[in-house]
């Protein structure tokens, strides 16, 4: 139990009324949310001599103080708590990161609607089907709707612009409504068909096209009735290719698998009897956290984030049952205001998908755990390589990238026991060298990472310098300097190339000493470095690539003194856009309003660089 908080004082004076309390640490953080519908009763119960859980302890021993907040509810309480845990992250709760918006396939309501992908505000009208667990299963299904039903794809400036049938016309993938060839009544008729089928009803579908076809036949309509045959044979493969259950119905089916701290909720979204797409979710868990914590947080937080645009279907079907299942189930449907039901115990088709989503959740754990494992073993090799004494934590590297010298960009990526933790990459824009100098890139990069920098910092174990033995010196000379008062400073090691610059060559050598170390190029330390490296190296390219395409995209008419707003219209106006001005002569710019001769001249010079 923390020393600084007095918990008999403050269970004293505590209500038994439901509501949400948060637990801080001396730095004022708060480290945990918690629901209840007796608040003292609750909260007793973390302060008892012998507390069981782990996880409980090392929450206890940092608790500084806590605040109350009563609502009028259990709901209330489980609405509140989910937004105080997006808004403060607690370190000891479950967290499930899902800020990602759903895709659905719009079919708009225009006089000749269309179909289109769709992710964020629904604010065009007509109607969305979906949600789809990602942007790849809503491009499958659009590029299928396209065999299956000639309706446009296209956006509205390219649909109202032609005036002759596109190239989807020709290879009848589009009925062309934008120049007449379609009858409106028609266009209709293949509209309703697809809206039926993106809801699910092939054999409605089917049976109303096998009518159109056969009223066509009688009528001696022979090739709109061949056209109609070919729709009918396409939808009938398709039906047979998707795995469709017998008892029609929106359900989510939530297969659970947590060990070693890992936990995954594989989710299968069915819609109208369909496997729509399925997605696995990774929540942050707490070490030592029971399963049932783990399952009620997923469960709360994920259908009571509001700002996720997501169609909650009446019935989710889940792999586990746990205490307080029920009373979980009964908030959620009042916080929604519509029916919602929880089922662990399910026959038939239900339990067919509760074992497809069981058996992937499972296979996602041990892959998980699989890579865990390696990246452990890798680290615990480097250790030993390197003759440390103490485990290594956090490694960082750094590398330089530029273009002859153009839009210089240091990287510095972040490793930790788990891997990349890409939260904490870091570029830095250099500015102020010389182009091409890499050793005062690299100065700028390592003082502005460590200055400042004290022991209550993320203070790296290892850094690595992507170069040669001047880069790394130049980073000792800076880290000796920031690093003073640093209980532990970093070690480094700066990377370099082998003979010809060929990847398994490399030499490492230890900053200070300056010794020299080559490691098995099938060492698994060996392939750690190299990894942290090269991540560097990709992280370094691709900022550099977006900081120079952002300076090249910029109008360089800007920086010409002179040359303000109207002049520059002017010019763009005039001569039809920035590449034209860049290859205007003298002359031609004089021709432009409000351009002198002289004015001509400087920006021709600026321009070309002359």
């Amino acid at each position: 139990m923390s020393s600084g908080f007095n918990a008999k004082s403050f269970l004293k004076n505590v209500t038994s009324a439901p509501g949400v309390y948060r637990m801080y640490d001396k730095r004022q953080q708060v480290i945990y949310v918690g629901k209840a519908k007796d608040l003292k009763k609750r909260l007793s119960s973390y302060f008892r001599v012998n507390i069981p859980n782990i996880k409980t302890q090392a929450l206890v021993s940092h608790i500084d103080h806590i605040d109350v907040t009563v609502t009028h509810s259990e709901t209330d309480a489980l609405l509140l708590e989910n937004d105080y845990i997006k808004q403060y992250m607690p370190k000891y709760n479950v967290l499930l990161r899902d800020d990602k918006s759903y895709p659905y396939i719009l079919l708009s309501g225009h006089k000749h609607p269309r179909l289109a992908y769709h992710r964020g505000p629904k604010r065009e009208k007509g109607h969305y089907f979906g949600p789809y667990p990602n942007g790849g299963a809503v491009r499958e299904s659009l590029h299928l709707m396209q065999k299956l039903f000639p309706i446009r794809q296209c956006d509205d400036l390219y649909y109202k612009s032609r005036s002759r049938p596109c190239l989807q016309y020709q290879l009848d993938r589009c009925s062309a409504p934008c120049v007449g060839i379609v009858s409106d009544e028609e266009y209709s008729e293949q509209v309703k068909l697809a809206s039926l089928f993106l809801r699910g009803k092939d054999k409605q579908v089917i049976s109303q096209l096998v009518a159109k076809m056969e009223i066509a036949a009688i009528d001696m309509e022979y090739e709109r009735a061949a056209q109609y045959r070919d729709q009918i044979t396409a939808l009938r493969r398709v039906a047979e290719q998707q795995e469709v259950s017998n008892q029609k119905g929106d359900m989510d089916v939530i297969g659970v698998d947590y060990a070693s701290g890992i936990a995954c909720f594989h989710l299968l979204f069915i819609r109208d009897g369909k496997i729509f797409g399925s997605r696995s979710y990774y929540p942050s868990v707490p070490a030592e956290t029971a399963i049932e914590e783990v399952l009620s947080s997923f469960l709360g937080q994920f259908y009571l984030n509001a700002d996720i645009q997501r169609t909650i279907p009446k019935e989710v079907i889940l792999s586990h049952h746990f205490d307080g299942i029920k009373e979980l189930q009964a908030s959620i449907e009042q916080a929604l205001d519509k029916k919602f039901e929880l089922k662990t115990q399910v026959r038939g088709d239900r339990a067919n998908f509760l074992r497809l989503a069981m058996t992937n959740a499972s296979n996602a754990v041990a892959t998980r755990l699989s890579h865990k494992n390696t990246v452990e073993q890798r680290f615990l090799l480097l250790e030993e390589a390197l003759e440390l004494n103490e485990p290594i934590k956090r490694m960082e590297c750094f590398d330089i990238s530029h273009t002859m010298g153009e839009s210089t960009v240091a990287s510095c990526v972040v490793f930790n026991r788990e891997g990349p933790h890409k939260a904490d990459y870091r570029r830095y824009n250099i500015t102020g060298i010389t182009g091409g100098d890499d050793y005062a890139a690299m100065e700028q990069a390592i003082s502005r990472r460590f200055d400042k920098i004290n022991n209550n910092g993320k203070v790296p174990d290892l850094v690595f310098i992507d170069g040669g033995i001047g880069q790394l010196r130049v980073a000792q000379t800076i880290v000796d300097e920031k690093c003073v008062n640093i209980d532990h400073p970093p070690l480094l090691i700066c990377v370099t190339k082998g003979e010809g610059r060929k990847a398994g060559l490399e030499t490492f050598t230890v900053g200070g000493s300056e010794q020299t170390f080559e490691l098995p190029s099938d060492s698994p330390a060996f392939h750690l470095m190299l990894h942290i490296r090269d991540e560097s190296h990709r992280f370094a390219i691709a900022g550099h690539r977006n900081k120079r395409q952002k300076t090249r995209n910029t109008s360089t008419l800007e920086s010409i003194a002179g040359v303000g707003p109207k002049r520059r219209k002017a010019l763009l106006q005039h001569l039809g856009g920035m590449q034209e001005v860049k290859g205007a002569s003298v002359t031609e710019l004089t021709k432009v309003p409000g351009i002198s001769l002289e004015m001509a001249q400087t920006i021709h010079d600026t321009l070309r660089g002359g």
